[in-house]
């Protein structure tokens, strides 16, 4: 059976839009990084993914294949947000990673440290892996969640990242919010004329 170009194209699209797919190969996972990045903003998420990570078929997941593990792919994506200025990550781990012991998971002490290092200084929120994945599913209704895969098998290693603006925060907004009402109040304390 022979399929046209324009049929290929076609489907290509087709698949390409409907959900998860691969955006690299592994061999140039920091270009499609470094352009993912890009194109993400607040209430995005990158999930920086061990190898047996759930791979999501729902349209808004992106996903690379990087050929580095989880501390070297977290510290190679937080120089790309850090040299962004509109966005920056708020970083969640896996509760369940400081629980696994090193006679059931070989190697899980020392990926532990890596990770912390690769931090850059931040200071991680613990959740359970299942509230964090409900979370992910829940934000994907709405925004873009780029998935990097990479080969560490090592369970509950996965580093999840949301993106906040990078140029303002929480303060900033609850400040805002609040000189609004009270302009508000004001006006309809004012009488009318």
């Amino acid at each position: 059976m022979r399929f046209s170009g324009s049929y290929l194209i076609a489907a290509f699209l087709a698949v390409a839009s409907s959900g998860c797919f691969p955006l690299s190969d592994g061999s140039d996972w920091k270009g499609a990084v470094n352009h993912q990045v890009s194109q993400l903003g607040y209430q995005n998420w990158i999930i920086i993914t061990e190898a047996s990570f759930p791979a999501r078929n729902r349209p808004g997941f992106r996903q690379v294949t990087a050929s580095a593990e989880v501390p070297e792919v977290v510290d190679y994506v937080l120089n790309a947000l850090e040299e962004t200025q509109h966005v920056r990550p708020r970083i969640y781990t896996t509760r369940e990673m400081r629980s696994v012991e090193n006679d059931f998971a070989p190697g899980i002490e020392d990926m532990r440290k890596r990770i912390a290092a690769s931090l850059h200084g931040h200071e991680p929120t613990e959740l359970d892996q299942q509230s964090l994945i409900t979370l992910i599913d829940a934000a994907n209704k709405d925004y873009e969640v780029l998935i990097i895969r990479t080969p560490t098998a090592l369970p509950y290693t996965s580093v999840f990242m949301e993106l906040q603006p990078g140029y303002w925060d929480a303060e900033s907004e609850d400040r805002l919010r609040g000189r609004i009402e009270n302009e508000k109040r004001e006006k309809l304390s004012q009488p009318t004329p």
